[in-house]
């Protein structure tokens, strides 16, 4: 089957259901966060915190679409590692990855979860240091991901990690084969291909930096398939 990889598109996922929940979506979210670890994607996100980073006093961290809370954890035991005083903070809309989340993470005290609308008044009046994004912007439409990158530059103190999928014909082919050699489910299968079709193009990425005013910002193309974009505020 031919595959354009021209367009974002708008297919919607699985996941994209918020009252999804069960033995299918907690595996889905424990498949994601492995071949998320295997292929890096943890130590892309790292890497940009760190960039971030510049005192030893609190620091608020929030995890937007936090999925099984992974990507904190790995975060809590780089602060506890590095003496960094981090207060954590996942979010995500659906109620069984969270409580998901809080049952995997009950040995780290500084990481707490919300349950939580991005797009609600709530969570438009969270401050924080830095906010996260790790394969989670795709999922959002470009209207919607306008609206996003405004509200985090301005209840961010200090900037903005987004890691996220490079929208390739390559990398399409290739998760096909991880889907093979993780013998991913049928919801980690689809919500994949669907993810990297909704991936971003790097032009892309820089039209929504000038079209929403965003001066000092980065963008790299990183292995496997995956962009670091960092926007600081200071």
């Amino acid at each position: 089957m031919a595959i354009s990889t021209k367009q974002r598109t708008e297919e919607e996922e699985f996941m994209d259901d918020f009252a999804l929940e069960g033995e299918e979506l907690r595996d889905a979210l424990d498949k994601i966060a492995s071949i998320n670890q295997f292929l890096g994607g943890n130590k892309l996100t790292l890497q940009g915190v760190k960039k971030l980073i510049h005192t030893k006093d609190e620091i608020t961290i929030v995890d937007v679409g936090c999925g099984n809370g992974d990507m904190l954890r790995a975060l809590a035991d780089f602060g506890i590692k590095n003496n960094y005083n981090f207060k954590l903070i996942g979010i995500d809309a659906n109620a069984f990855t969270i409580d998901y989340a809080i049952r995997l993470s009950k040995e780290y005290p500084n990481i707490s979860y919300k349950c939580e609308d991005i797009f609600s008044e709530p969570f438009s009046q969270l401050n924080y240091d830095i906010v996260l994004c790790t394969l989670t912007l795709h999922h959002f439409k470009n209207d919607q991901i306008d609206y996003l990158l405004q509200l985090f530059h301005k209840q961010a103190r200090t900037g903005i990690v987004i890691n996220d999928l490079h929208r390739n014909i390559v990398a399409y082919r290739a998760f096909q084969l991880i889907c093979f050699f993780f013998r991913l489910n049928r919801m980690s299968r689809e919500d994949g291909l669907i993810s990297i079709l909704r991936g971003f193009k790097k032009q892309e990425l820089i039209d929504f930096s000038e079209r929403n005013q965003l001066k000092n910002y980065t963008i790299h193309w990183k292995w496997a398939f995956r962009f670091q974009w960092i926007i600081k505020k200071v």
